[in-house]
Parts: C-alpha cells; structure tokens; sequence
C-alpha cells in the first residue's frame, strides 16, 4: 500500500527513496512526509529499514534512488544546511562516559559552537527537562541507563535543532526512564519542534501523531495511530496481524505453482 502523504505543510519530504547494500535491498521505494511541529513514529519488524531510513535522512548515508528534503534542503546536495537543523541520536550515541553530565553538555555545546552567553541557560533548560540538574557532577559512565539515554537527548538538543531524529531511544530503558523520556519529546514538540523517531514500544507509537508501519524494506501502512489501530484493542495486534497477512501473502506467492 502507497504511503499517505500529510496535507499540511512538511518539514521532511521522503520521495521514492531506495536503498541498496550490494545485493541486499535495505529500502524500496518509501515515500512519506512528516509535518512541521509534530511527532512522527516508524515502527515494524526488525530489519525492516527503520535505521537505514533515518540514517538516511540524517546525512549519514546518500540513497541509492529518490529524494529527501529537510527545512526545504536536499539531504545529499544541501548536505551542510541539513547537518545545522537537524539532531540525531543514533541507537548507540556517543556519550563520554569518563565525563561528567555537566562536561558532556559542554562538550556538545562546543561541537555546535553555542556562545558563552546562552550556554547557563540551555544547560539549565535540558537537563531540567531530562531530571538530571542534581547529578552534573556524576560520570557519565555511572548513570542509569534511562539516565544515559536522557543525557544522550538533552546533548543533542543543545543546540536546538529544527528537526530530531532518534533510532528507538528507549530500548532496553525502564518503565519509567521511557515515560519520562517521551515526556521530554511531547515538551519538545510543544515548543514547536518536529520529531521523527523509530520504537519498538507500540506504547509509544499511539503518543505519535502519524505512524508509518515498515516490514521487508517497505511502509505497508501510513496513518494516525487510532486508524492504523481499526478494529483491533491494541496497536501491537493491529500491526501483528498486518504484518501476518503481507507475509502470508508472500508465502503463498512463492510457493504456488
């Protein structure tokens, strides 16, 4: 099924992209577009292209086919205008984990070239937002792991891009480390900021205001969460049974003679 493009006015365009690894097809022809000032959430199976796609998006990687514009910019021509409106926060992120919180913040503050002047208040702002003002002084490398994951945002978000891209930030966090995470996301978005992330919490997929369900380098489905849901009491068995049927579909393509 064709990916649904949003009707107001995108902040990420994704056009007929394609992606290829030697003889691997990562992604096949995956078109979206995700609105300015809300969250949007890929989710599916595991090796569906979620994280090539946003590493894709971005900068990391240039597509094998099609297009992607970020704020207007072209992701591969515009590749230095994308890098300054965007923050990304790949799986593993790399936070110095022999640095304190508060050398970490400023450590990040100075690859963004943040002036002297806003660096107190920004510091203040995001590890406000993320709880952890009371442990600056604590190594990075002795924080919980929700701790670790809510340094990793509030570094990225220093320098307060337009645009946050984020590979399943909650994996493996607590209960509780995930909500106040997404907490964080929801303030994000608030103030104006659009959000573009994969889980693999379903839980998390219903805070978003579109979802994309992904599975064999494909987006079999593009809608708000509520209607990706239909019938089904949950979103976990709506998107199980859908992924169900396109593979039960491929099976009986490939088997009959």
């Amino acid at each position: 099924m064709a990916a649904k493009l949003s009707a107001s006015p995108p902040l990420v365009t994704v056009k007929d992209v394609s992606m290829r690894f030697n003889q691997i097809e990562a992604l096949k022809d995956i078109s979206f577009q995700v609105a300015g000032g809300s969250i949007f959430g890929l989710v599916g199976s595991d090796g569906a292209g979620k994280s090539t796609l946003l590493r894709l998006v971005a900068t990391m990687i240039k597509p094998s086919r099609g297009e992607i514009f970020v704020d207007g910019f072209n992701v591969v021509t515009e590749r230095r205008k994308v890098k300054n409106v965007i923050g990304y926060m790949p799986q593993r992120f790399g936070l110095y984990q022999d640095l304190t919180v508060e050398e970490n913040m400023e450590f990040f503050m100075d690859i963004f070239n943040i002036p002297r002047a806003e660096r107190k208040k920004r510091k203040e702002k995001y590890l406000g937002f993320s709880n952890l003002l009371p442990f600056v002084d604590r190594f990075a490398g002795n924080l919980s792991g929700g701790m670790k994951q809510k340094l990793g945002l509030a570094c990225v978000l220093v320098h307060e891009p337009k645009v946050l891209i984020l590979d399943e930030p909650t994996n493996g966090v607590d209960p509780v480390s995930r909500r106040e995470f997404w907490e964080i996301l929801e303030s994000m978005k608030k103030e104006g900021m659009t959000i573009l992330v994969s889980t693999a919490y379903l839980d998390e997929g219903e805070i978003c205001d579109e979802l994309a369900l992904m599975h064999q380098s494909i987006i079999l489905e593009t809608a708000k969460p509520k209607i990706m849901r239909g019938k089904f009491e949950t979103l976990e068995e709506a998107i199980i049974e859908k992924i169900t049927e396109v593979d039960q579909e491929v099976a009986h393509d490939t088997f009959q003679f």
